[in-house]
């Protein structure tokens, strides 16, 4: 794994998701360093314009098949969060907070699907009330729950059983399915949970959930995962005797972030799908059923770049270093997480020497008194010099929430929201 092929990966990205202003980067119309001079750095950066393309092209490749929903945890901002509203995505949440942030983006609660496997008592009720579309039940004990609430308020709550699969197509970098898991009712338990839920009041069952796995870069296995998914719903159909409203087919839509990585092929995946849509029209236990998916990192990773500026450049036993203002805390992922053994950098570039051909292997550090603050180890960097940006691609997804912020409590950086050459601040309300 060479610094070519790192190279290659963050000039590729570049040339397809943004543009070069001389050897400036910029996002949505607008200079990198205009944005740094604007809101000061660290920040994140959210390119609105490339999140719409990538939902439109989703959900053109899946068009007669499947409906989109946007899974909150992967970038809960709420206006990242608008901009798929104003798509047309319907959106998926894991906590009671995701589903205030969803209502407040403009969401119908129809539209809005309820998953995790551990849901509070007060997360269920307030969603109830709230009268959200589906509630994905992942236990007994959160089915009997959800039961009773509906009871005490005489609602008839629309609930979809989560199945862990009893195998699940290989591929991805973590297999969710197949295997024994907190997540989901195993799917050679399914006859009895399915006739214990048939005798709980209020409880309506539309639909199943399936989660198989996550990263995927592979259209056949994504497309042989939601084949299986509708094998499952098949089964789910049998046992009730009539075709579900909904199947959940889950997300795990993988981009490239390290090199090597391949990237998803949506017209691969678009020809897979033709199959897919031909059994739903021909199996009488899938005909009428409406199918979703919702993917996170697919749909915003691409559009976020997290953007640093150098505070030192020092030479250690004939290594070179670049210390930032950025760092682990603002953005794990990009760190290699707490304890990944193998760390593999995510695409980095000098953002306003995009041009500078001449690059040697840098390690990029954060501002943090640890070793674990490292978010580049041999990534390939022109000569640099305090005041010059260092801008982390890929950053949309799992990004400044699925971070320890408050590790050494250090400032939190801005977020930007940026299209057509117009930007604006759009720090989540309430945060520290």
């Amino acid at each position: 794994m060479g610094n070519g092929t790192q190279m290659a990966l963050a000039d590729a990205l570049i040339g397809s998701h943004f543009r070069r202003d001389g050897d400036r980067l910029t996002i949505g119309g607008v200079a990198v360093d205009e944005l740094a001079r604007t809101f000061g750095t660290p920040f994140y950066a959210y390119d609105a314009g490339l999140i719409r393309a990538r939902y439109r092209a989703l959900a053109d490749a899946v068009a007669g098949f499947a409906e989109v929903h946007y899974s909150i945890k992967a970038n809960p901002n709420p206006a990242v969060v608008r901009v798929l509203v104003e798509e047309g995505a319907g959106l998926e949440v894991a906590s009671g907070a995701e589903f205030q942030i969803a209502i407040a983006a403009g969401a119908s609660p129809e539209r809005i699907l309820f998953a995790g496997p551990g849901k509070g008592e007060d997360e269920l009720r307030h969603a109830i009330e709230g009268g959200i579309g589906e509630i994905h039940l992942e236990s007994v004990e959160e089915m009997v729950a959800v039961a009773a609430m509906a009871s005490e308020r005489n609602h008839l709550v629309n609930v979809a059983v989560r199945v862990n699969p009893a195998a699940a197509a290989q591929g991805g970098a973590m297999r969710m399915g197949g295997k024994p898991a907190a997540f989901g009712i195993d799917e050679e338990a399914l006859p009895e949970f399915l006739d214990r839920l048939s005798k709980l009041p209020r409880l309506s069952l539309t639909g199943i959930h399936m989660f198989a796995g996550t990263q995927i870069l592979d259209a056949d296995v994504l497309v042989a995962q939601w084949s299986h998914g509708l094998d499952v719903a098949r089964t789910v159909s049998r046992l009730i005797g009539r075709p579900l409203e909904s199947i959940d087919l889950g997300g795990g839509l993988g981009i490239p972030y390290h090199a090597g990585d391949g990237t998803l092929d949506l017209d691969h995946v678009a020809e897979g799908v033709r199959g897919l849509k031909e059994r739903m029209a021909t199996e009488p236990e899938l005909q009428g059923s409406r199918v979703l998916i919702e993917p996170g990192r697919w749909l915003v990773g691409p559009a976020g770049v997290y953007v640093m500026a150098v505070r030192a450049v020092k030479s250690s036993r004939g290594q070179r270093f670049l210390v930032c203002d950025g760092g682990m805390h603002h953005h794990l992922a990009a760190s290699g997480n707490l304890g990944q053994v193998v760390k593999r950098d995510y695409p980095i570039v000098a953002a306003t020497k995009l041009g500078s051909v001449d690059r040697t292997p840098t390690t990029i550090v954060g501002p943090l008194c640890t070793p674990l603050d490292t978010l580049g180890r041999q990534t390939p960097m022109p000569e640099m010099q305090k005041g010059d940006l260092v801008a982390v691609l890929q950053s949309g997804a799992y990004g400044l929430t699925a971070s320890p912020t408050g590790f050494l409590s250090h400032p939190l950086p801005a977020e930007v929201l940026v299209e057509n050459g117009h930007h604006r601040r759009i720090d989540t309300p309430g945060r520290p």
